[in-house]
């Protein structure tokens, strides 16, 4: 492992397909050394995968195989900073289209249980607008969606 800092995630058993498909649905993303436990442990067996190494967006991230004792929150998410409509859509139908589920403002879950949030520019640059009145409608507006649609939040900055 080469990061001094790096993000540990819990999954039941499930680390190495988590990390194959962050790395087969967001850029600069990889699966690095799999780790496999030396002798038996609660949640598995001597052989199993134990730990992964991967990378989410550049970030370096260690998948710990640690059994179904811990679960993921909301406490952390990944927020993805998006371009455009398109590529909102791709991360957001990626994640919901994998046995993931959708929530509001922008947030969705994996299979996994891991929090998303699939955050367009558009819409930060909406909501920290100068003009306070422009930026309260963007949110209310925000407020209302799961998936974010840019087109709708720009239309109600306008207003």
């Amino acid at each position: 492992m080469v990061a001094k800092n790096t993000i540990c995630l819990w999954y039941d058993g499930t680390a190495l397909d988590a990390a194959k498909f962050y790395a087969e649905t967001f850029s600069d993303s990889e699966v690095g050394t799999v780790h496999r436990a030396p002798g038996d442990y609660p949640a598995g067996k001597q052989g199993d995968v134990l730990m992964v190494e991967f990378t989410v967006m550049g970030i370096p991230c260690l998948g710990l195989n640690g059994g179904p004792g811990i679960k993921h929150s909301e406490a952390f998410s990944f927020q993805v900073a998006t371009d455009d409509q398109a590529e909102t859509d791709r991360l957001w139908n990626a994640i919901v289209g994998n046995g993931g589920q959708e929530s509001a403002c922008g947030w969705c879950k994996d299979k996994w249980g891991m929090s998303w949030q699939i955050t367009p520019r558009a819409l930060t640059a909406a909501i920290a607008d100068p003009d306070r009145a422009a930026a309260k409608r963007a949110f209310e507006a925000m407020m209302e969606m799961g998936k974010i649609d840019i087109a709708a939040i720009e239309a109600a900055r306008r207003g």
